[in-house]
């Protein structure tokens, strides 16, 4: 009786940093039922060897050069049989998990991530299952409970993590101080903070504003 071969999983790896590219696709080249097809540094050259050759499984980097790793997942979802995506990145906070999650990835891990982690997550993705380790998944679920901010107030608390009264975030947006006061009640109840310099921090932390 022959024995079944099953093909090796494809995986692209998109990062702007080549050592950490030089890195995993050396890694996992040796992996047994994995092939590294190729290597991107931008989202415009990921899309472009996804036009040219099939991957299973992407290993994406969220903060890049140009395009994004969110707007990369955003762009893969207009794709015909588009690969699988885990996010390989150094940020875990609430929003940026959110964000990729939101956009279609169906993995998340950080970059010191085991090995054996790493080929564990790789193996259930490829298998149509989402792989959040317990930590991230936490994040997510912190980001899911807590009410959206408004375009408004993510743009005021910018200006309460410089440091702006509400008086002078009247001025710039030409709004009243009383409006303002709202804006800032709001943002203190919906992110469970005590007070505005609280809420400036939580929004930092959690990488809403940067």
């Amino acid at each position: 009786m022959d024995r079944i071969v099953s093909t090796p999983i494809r995986i692209l790896i998109v990062d702007d940093h080549p050592v950490v590219r030089i890195g995993l696709a050396s890694m996992l080249g040796t992996q047994a039922g994995m092939t590294v097809i190729g290597c991107a540094s931008s989202g415009d050259e990921a899309l472009t060897t996804l036009r040219n050759q099939v991957a299973d499984i992407v290993l994406l980097d969220l903060r890049m050069p140009g395009m994004t790793g969110i707007e990369l997942l955003q762009a893969l979802q207009d794709m015909p049989s588009a690969p699988r995506v885990i996010v390989l990145t150094s940020y875990e906070t609430d929003e940026d998990v959110y964000r990729a999650v939101s956009a279609g990835a169906q993995g998340y891990l950080l970059k010191d991530t085991p090995q054996a982690a790493m080929v564990e997550a790789i193996t259930t993705v490829h298998a149509g299952k989402r792989y959040l380790p317990s930590h991230i998944a936490a994040h997510l679920a912190e980001r899911v409970m807590r009410s959206d901010l408004t375009a408004r107030e993510v743009e005021i608390l910018g200006m309460l993590a410089k440091g702006l009264t509400n008086k002078e975030i009247g001025r710039v947006l030409t709004i009243s101080e009383n409006t303002v006061r709202n804006h800032v009640v709001s943002i203190i109840g919906k992110l469970d903070v005590s007070d505005r310099t609280e809420a400036a921090t939580a929004a930092i932390q959690r990488g809403i504003i940067s």
